[in-house]
């Protein structure tokens, strides 16, 4: 008689094949890296920003002769990736807004590829949402989702939250990107898509397709936190019977 541990678990899911989890991995890996450091110009600010105690856009400007703009602009897609920290600097004086403070991130010092869940966290995610009616599980997963979305919104951004719904899409794909989403933003008429050619989830998903709810709460409180207003979001999934991993909004 077999034991327990002999017996395969009825809620594991199947393994990837070994080389097509590494191939997706480093897939997702490179692309985060190039997204965030593929430009010259935001490689060298970076490593200008990287030990320093912080910079603005303004002295960012000033130090590689940029228009204040195109600054924030590197400044903003290296936070959006991780690889910087944002804070609000209260310390000046006058009207307006206080000024962005960049830093270096602790995730920076080492450039690790992009997190993939622990399996077994995974798993147990899923036990957990088959205990739940269908459309209870879905609805808490992407409520889930949606906060995180929201708390990822305010390290990228802090106290900014009047992006276009284009420029916002385009930062969220940074971010989903470092995240091991491997995702770009294109346009779709006029709205803006995010298309995604890896999942951190795996295989995991195709089984569980209630995981994409936390894809889709993720990119609404994104924009939430990036536009000031709640966008309504349309979703496709290769998990869900469609051609493609996709987020549509506008």
């Amino acid at each position: 008689m077999s034991s327990l541990a002999d017996q395969e678990h009825p809620f594991a899911p199947a393994p990837a094949p070994a080389g097509l989890a590494r191939d997706e991995s480093f897939t997702a890996a490179v692309a985060a890296v190039t997204s965030a450091f593929g430009d010259a110009t935001r490689r060298q600010i970076y490593l200008h920003v990287r030990d320093g105690a912080g910079v603005t856009a303004s002295d960012v400007a000033q130090r590689f002769a940029l228009h204040p703009n195109v600054a924030r602009h590197h400044l903003d897609k290296l936070a959006a990736g991780g690889y910087l920290d944002v804070t609000l600097d209260h310390g000046g004086s006058g009207a307006g807004r206080p000024a962005k403070r960049y830093r270096g991130s602790e995730r920076a010092a080492a450039l690790p590829a992009p997190p993939r869940p622990d399996q077994l966290v995974v798993t147990l995610l899923v036990r957990a949402l088959d205990l739940l009616e269908p459309a209870v599980a879905a609805r808490m997963a992407e409520e889930v989702g949606e906060q995180y979305g929201r708390s990822l919104a305010v390290l990228m951004a802090p106290g900014d939250s009047q992006r276009s719904t284009r420029a916002a899409m385009s930062a969220i794909a940074e971010a989903l990107t470092a995240r091991g989403f491997a995702a770009h933003a294109e346009a779709k008429g006029p709205a803006t898509a995010i298309v995604r050619d890896s999942c951190p989830f795996g295989d995991v998903v195709a089984a569980h397709p209630v995981l994409c709810a936390v894809d889709r709460g993720m990119v609404q409180g994104l924009l939430a936190g990036l536009c000031g207003d709640a966008v309504p979001v349309q979703m496709s999934s290769r998990a869900l019977g469609d051609d493609s991993c996709a987020s549509v909004a506008g």
